[in-house]
């Protein structure tokens, strides 16, 4: 079974809705500052919404309710981390943010550490969010091509082509705002499936808990030490945390976002409450997961390669009516939070014009701002492309990625806020050391990609630290900061 006629209806009139209404912003973006930042003026409430749907891509929408679907509920021990960790970057890192006048995260490192250690967490960015985004992009087309049986590699195009005009055009206020309203529709749209699900399973929510309570779907607590267990306590908090600190504290894609508040106590504000709401939404994305295993015991399952397309499943062969073009529009909005214009961020501010036009005024930068944006969004759609060839969970693998550099950097900036005797060299061999060992860590699978950001960041921070009492001492200058 395909999707009805009133379905792909619902589908374009959301992707041409969207585009039309970030590019709407263009008229606001008079220069990099605007581009950029979308002037400084976005309360926390806007920050709070940006975030959730920031990281509530595709990857979550049908990888979490697939994780319950054929575990259980352990994944939440990871949304804790979260918790815990937004209030450590807003004791932490936000204050450090909103002292200067900054673009980019990387600029911090810059003024700590020198133009080095930048320029490699900057392009540790650029590349690893190259990848994940990418993967998340694909996660996105695969199940529009569940549902319209139409081939990857054309949703890939036409998904990527939609995001590249409207972040082009708009900005980072387009991407903010348009964040904003895509929360609401993929909510909407998970809502829309919780009331299916319950409506066609016999018994209602009493089956539900009888038949996820007898298949111990609701464990919630994993207490083993094993260190490749995934979803441990342990890996949970720990790992969360960790995670938590790199991909909010110091990537730029989010970061990016905070530094478009108002002050830094509004995105301390919108930063925390939205830790609230991901856990909240985790939870809603892990019952859909025991009620499909719920409803699949009493109805015979659809054929599926893996799981990852049970929820596809369901929409296209169960849902009718628009619901179900509507419930895909609603992932296409998980995915479509878009980290060109935090990439053209980097590329202009971290790259550009420290190398290569340290003089250049800020129509140039727009200029190459605009022109980053479409490269690296055709970077992403060569990613998404290529990723059809994956066989493994496509939640674990867009987290392992972003976890796999993201401790390094994290490293540099706890040693850059919270210490002043680590120069710029032992810093850099402690990130290059970080790299090595998380790729071995990798390669040989000893631990579960839950501790990569915090294994990167221990071996990193220690490296530099026990460098820097063996390596002649070396005075760091204030870097130029470039904004």
């Amino acid at each position: 079974m395909v999707l009805a006629p009133a379905d792909y209806l619902v589908i374009a009139t959301y992707l041409v809705a969207i585009t039309l209404f970030g590019s709407w912003f263009a008229q606001f973006q008079k220069t990099t500052r605007d581009y950029f930042l979308a002037d400084r003026s976005t309360p926390w409430w806007g920050i709070c919404f940006t975030i959730v749907a920031t990281e509530t891509s595709t990857l979550s929408f049908i990888g979490v309710p697939a994780t319950a679907y054929a575990g259980n509920f352990t994944f939440l021990q990871l949304a804790i981390g979260y918790i815990i960790g937004r209030v450590i970057v807003g004791a932490i890192f936000i204050p450090a943010y909103f002292r200067g006048d900054l673009v980019t995260s990387y600029e911090l490192l810059q003024r700590r550490f020198g133009s080095e250690v930048k320029t490699v967490a900057a392009g540790i960015f650029l590349i690893t969010r190259s990848l994940a985004d990418g993967i998340r992009l694909f996660a996105t087309a695969l199940v529009i091509a569940v549902v319209t049986q139409m081939p990857v590699t054309g949703i890939v195009i036409v998904l990527g082509a939609a995001m590249i005009i409207y972040t082009v055009r708009g900005g980072a206020a387009a991407v903010i705002w348009t964040d904003a309203i895509q929360m609401f529709i993929y909510l909407a749209g998970a809502l829309l499936v919780f009331s299916a699900l319950l409506n066609r399973i016999d018994g209602g929510w009493a089956a539900v808990v009888t038949a996820g309570a007898a298949a111990g779907k609701f464990t919630f607590l994993n207490l083993s030490t094993d260190p490749t267990a995934t979803y441990t306590l342990w890996a949970g908090v720990v790992g969360g945390v960790a995670l938590t600190l790199a991909t909010h504290g110091t990537d730029q894609f989010l970061v990016q976002r905070l530094l478009a508040a108002r002050s830094g106590l509004e995105a301390r504000r919108g930063l925390v409450l939205s830790g609230v709401l991901v856990f909240a939404q985790f939870c809603l994305f892990l019952v859909i997961g025991v009620m499909l295993f719920t409803y699949y015991q009493q109805t015979p399952a659809p054929a599926i390669s893996r799981n990852d397309e049970i929820l596809p499943a369901f929409i296209v062969n169960s849902l009718s009516g628009g619901a179900a073009g509507f419930i895909v529009a609603a992932i296409v909005a998980a995915a479509l939070s878009p980290s060109l214009n935090s990439m053209a961020a980097a590329t202009v501010n971290d790259f550009y014009v420290p190398f290569f036009r340290p003089d250049a005024d800020d129509r140039s930068r727009m200029r190459v701002a605009r022109q980053s944006t479409v490269f690296w969004g055709v970077v992403q759609l060569c990613v998404a492309i290529g990723a059809q060839w994956m066989d493994r969970s496509v939640l674990d693998v867009g987290l392992s990625v972003l976890s796999l550099a993201a401790g390094p950097v994290l490293g540099a900036f706890l040693i850059g806020v919270l210490t002043r005797d680590v120069g710029g060299r032992p810093m850099l061999i402690g990130m290059i050391t970080g790299i090595v060992v998380l790729f071995w860590i990798w390669w040989t699978a000893v631990l579960a990609w839950t501790w990569y950001a915090f294994v990167g960041a221990a071996v990193t921070s220690l490296t530099a630290m026990a460098l820097s009492r063996l390596l002649p001492a070396e005075k760091v200058s204030e870097g130029r900061t470039y904004a």
